[in-house]
C-alpha cells in the first residue's frame, strides 16, 4: 500500500501554533519547517531565509514543498519560489488571509484595509520572541499610536478557540496602539487547512 504524500511545509512562524495543532490532530500530513515570524519586516532577510530553506530541502523533498507565505509578505515571493521545481505557494495575501481561507478573502472582508487584524501569532507575547519585533515594544507609546492612527480599529481572529489566554495581550495591544477591538471573528482552522490542501493538490498534479 502506497504511503500518503507528506510534503515539506515552509511556513512563517506567525502560523506555528495553528499548523502544529493541525498536525497534532492528524488533519494535516506535512513536515513543517518554521521561519522567524518577523522576517517579513526586512525583505532581504526574508528572501535570504526562504531561499536558504528551499535550497536545503528541495533536493530531498520527494513529495514536494508547500510555501505558506502570502503575496504581500515579499514583493518577489513568486520569483523566489519559481526557481525551485516541485514547489508551490498557497493562494493567499498574507497569514490572516490564510486563516480566512485565502483567495483574497481578507480584501472582501476589509476592502479599505482600515483595520488591523491580530491572530494568536500576532499577540504581543509572541511578537516579543522575535528579534525583529521586540524593539517595537520599547518605542514611545505616542510614536506607536501615530503608526496606527490611520486605522479604524482591531479585529481579532480566533483560530485556536483560546482567546481567554490572550486577554492581557489584547489589552496591551489596544493600549499601545490606541485602537479598540471592533469585532472578533471565530474562524477555526478550516480555512488554513483548505488553502494548504489546495496547494498539496497542485503539487500532486505537478509530480
Amino acid at each position: 500500500m502506497q504511503n500518503k504524500p507528506r510534503p515539506i511545509l515552509i511556513c512563517c512562524g506567525i502560523l506555528r501554533k495553528e499548523i502544529e495543532k493541525l498536525v497534532e490532530e492528524k488533519r494535516l500530513n506535512v513536515e513543517p519547517i518554521f521561519l522567524d515570524a518577523g522576517l517579513h519586516v526586512v525583505y532581504a532577510e526574508l528572501e535570504e531565509a526562504l531561499t536558504s530553506a528551499l535550497k536545503k530541502h528541495s533536493e530531498n523533498a520527494p513529495d514536494g514543498i508547500i510555501v505558506v507565505y502570502g503575496d504581500l509578505c515579499h514583493h518577489g515571493i513568486k520569483r523566489i519560489i519559481k526557481q525551485y521545481n516541485n514547489t508551490v505557494k498557497v493562494d493567499a495575501l498574507n497569514c490572516i488571509d490564510c486563516l480566512l481561507g485565502g483567495h483574497q478573502k481578507l480584501l472582501e472582508a476589509d476592502p479599505d484595509a482600515s483595520h488591523f487584524y491580530i491572530s494568536p501569532g500576532w499577540m504581543p507575547s509572541n511578537l516579543k520572541k522575535s528579534r525583529h519585533f521586540r524593539g517595537i515594544f520599547d518605542w514611545n507609546i505616542e510614536d506607536i499610536k501615530e503608526q496606527f492612527e490611520h486605522l479604524s480599529g482591531v479585529i481579532i481572529i480566533d483560530s485556536l478557540d483560546n482567546l481567554d489566554h490572550f486577554e492581557s495581550d489584547i489589552q496591551e495591544f489596544c493600549v499601545n496602539t490606541g485602537l479598540e477591538v471592533k469585532e472578533t471573528k471565530t474562524v477555526g482552522l478550516n480555512g488554513l487547512k483548505a488553502v494548504i490542501d489546495e496547494a498539496a493538490k497542485k503539487l500532486q498534479k505537478q509530480s
